[in-house]
């Protein structure tokens, strides 16, 4: 089994950055292809990045390309996000998932969430 924790959230004052952090727990996180979906008040859950493996690969909603920045250490089994010029519609709970790298891919294991709050 494998547990996913997500860290980093916070508030920040638009155009500037947080970077969030997911650990997996028990088995080794390597095996997964992981990603990052948001889910703002009253909205559906949405996918923001994403990433293989090996880490080789990487996939980003265009809401976000260019300024977020997905990344991982096997070592640590630790995913990250690193979230710059942050914008106020860019607040919401932020999860982690493992099982794919794609908005459309089955996601088996998820975390808990972490609050990003982004001031105008």
């Amino acid at each position: 089994q494998v547990q996913l924790v997500e860290f980093g959230g916070g508030l920040v004052q638009a155009g500037g950055s947080l970077m969030l952090s997911c650990l997996a727990s028990g088995r080794t996180s390597s095996v997964f292809d992981m990603g990052w979906f948001r889910q703002a008040p009253g909205k559906e859950r949405e996918f923001v990045a994403g990433i293989s493996w090996s880490g080789s690969s990487t996939n980003y909603a265009d809401s976000v390309k260019g300024r977020f920045t997905i990344s991982r250490d096997n070592a640590k089994n630790t995913v990250y996000l690193q979230m710059n010029s942050l914008k106020p519609e860019d607040t919401a709970v932020y999860y982690c998932a493992g099982g794919s790298m794609n908005p459309q891919g089955e996601y088996h294991i998820w975390g808990q969430g972490t609050q990003v709050t982004v001031s105008s």
